[in-house]
């Protein structure tokens, strides 16, 4: 479970598109851990910006904003503002979490003979891929920055792994989870 979210959206009256007797407020929020997207009932008379981070884990003294979790949601179920906000709070998990990423490029295993997780990644091809394995194998990465100074033609692995967890997030067919939890039943949409 999630102990931190990232705000993606907060309607402080309520979903427009429910019913006026069914409307309370709501926070779209994403997981720090597993990019996990759920949905909040914010305590009464606080405010809640896009982007800020928010405790939502087991311990009720230190959630400051959050009432309950509601409970996981789909994409599909997320507002538009969500939707457009989600791309910039995924690249700041990210970089909030550069060390952890930095070790997913360091041990990433292959898949099969043929196919590396690293190839996952949208934009990273072979050639790529076959250049951060030969560095890595002279020494392990250290950060993003220093990524791109040893790896000829790498730019932005940050954008790389989020655009990977974007495209898990998007898209429920995806055969391979590198960063998110399993997409929830089609019960629960």
């Amino acid at each position: 479970m999630e102990d931190f979210v990232y705000v993606l959206d907060y309607l402080a009256k309520g979903r427009g598109d429910a019913p006026p007797h069914k409307r309370y407020p709501v926070v779209y929020g994403i997981g720090e851990n597993q990019f996990t997207l759920l949905e909040l009932v914010p305590k009464e008379n606080i405010s809640v910006n896009m982007g800020e981070r928010l405790y939502v884990g087991k311990d009720a003294v230190k959630r400051k904003k959050i009432k309950k979790i509601k409970g996981r949601i789909s994409y599909d179920s997320l507002t538009s503002t969500a939707h457009g906000e989600m791309p910039y709070v995924i690249l700041d998990i990210v970089h909030d979490r550069e060390t952890y990423f930095i070790k997913f490029f360091n041990n990433a295993p292959a898949i099969s003979t043929r196919f590396h997780v690293l190839e996952l990644l949208p934009g990273l091809g072979k050639k790529m891929m076959h250049d951060i394995l030969d560095a890595r194998r002279k020494q392990q990465f250290t950060n993003f920055d220093e990524m791109c100074n040893r790896i000829n033609f790498l730019r932005s692995p940050d954008k790389l792994i989020a655009k990977r967890v974007e495209l898990e997030l998007t898209d429920p067919d995806q055969k391979y989870r590198l960063f998110t939890r399993p997409p929830i039943s089609k019960k629960h949409y």
